[in-house]
């Protein structure tokens, strides 16, 4: 994929990843992170490659949900030690600002693609995984689950690819702090208790329980899901009477879809719904 092009694929079932495993069953999606021998560890090439695919996801139309996960019994242990961190040292201030922008820009393309995104996380969760795994939308663990943001460990700030932003919406100002500050790990209890994670599932079972939620979800108004997506997002930056008037706004426009229509007929029909996304 280019970063020149605005859209590249319209269906992304055929895509042929180059640095993780992509498989389409149905419109549900997983990314497998997939170099086990090492905890699944980025590289300057995976993060624009994921960059990429999730922006293209926003065009395509034959993936309404995705499901990240690691191979071998652990989700992702961050940048690369010798092909990122290594490289990063020589590198002067233009080139380390690409660098983290690009990172940023995983994030962004995670946050706005229009299809949820379900992290299933099991075993080691550090650095850019857990920033990965924060940026999904919903998230599964395992009782083995560690999530560590680990950027003061390497003489870095936590404010890493939107942590600062991001996880105190989700775990609460103090709780974040502490595991941005301190570098520690987040047991799966702590996570769960935290609503961090959404479920706990044994590791044998995290990937079919992540995918059959995922399911559920693109047998669902899909459009809709991607709306109310949108809507999470942007009302971030909003005061709660612009976010009620975006939300009268989005909701008017979903009741145009047939979807709508179809939820209607199917309840005078005492039926259940044959959502479309359309």
């Amino acid at each position: 994929m280019n970063n020149n092009k605005t859209m590249a694929y319209d269906k992304l079932a055929d895509y042929k990843a180059q640095h993780f495993l992509w498989n389409v069953d149905g419109s549900v999606a997983t990314l497998t992170l997939n170099r086990p021998d090492r905890k699944n560890p980025l590289t300057f090439e995976s993060y624009a490659e994921m960059r990429d695919l999730f922006r293209e996801l926003n065009y395509c139309e034959d993936v309404d949900a995705v499901v990240i996960q690691g191979a071998g019994g652990n989700f992702c242990s961050g940048g690369d030690v010798h092909e990122i961190i290594g490289p990063l040292v020589e590198k002067d201030m233009k080139g380390l600002l690409e660098f983290t922008r690009m990172t940023g820009d995983l994030v962004k393309a995670i946050k706005t693609c229009r299809q949820p995104v379900i992290a299933a996380v099991d075993g080691v969760c550090a650095g850019a995984g857990a920033i990965m795994a924060m940026a999904s939308d919903i998230r599964f663990g395992t009782p083995e689950a560690k999530v560590a943001f680990l950027f003061g460990r390497v003489g870095l700030a936590g404010c890493d690819m939107g942590a600062c932003a991001i996880l105190p919406r989700i775990i609460g100002q103090g709780r974040a702090t502490d595991l941005l500050l301190s570098s520690r790990s987040m047991s799966a209890k702590e996570g769960e208790d935290w609503g961090f994670f959404n479920q706990i599932h044994a590791g044998t079972e995290i990937t079919e329980a992540a995918q059959k939620y995922a399911a559920r979800l693109v047998d669902g108004p899909t459009f809709a899901h991607g709306i109310t997506k949108t809507m999470l997002h942007q009302e971030w930056s909003m005061t709660i009477d612009q976010a009620i008037e975006a939300e009268a706004q989005a909701q008017a426009l979903c009741m145009q879809t047939e979807d709508f229509a179809r939820a209607y007929r199917a309840f005078v029909a005492k039926q259940k719904p044959q959502f479309e996304g359309n």
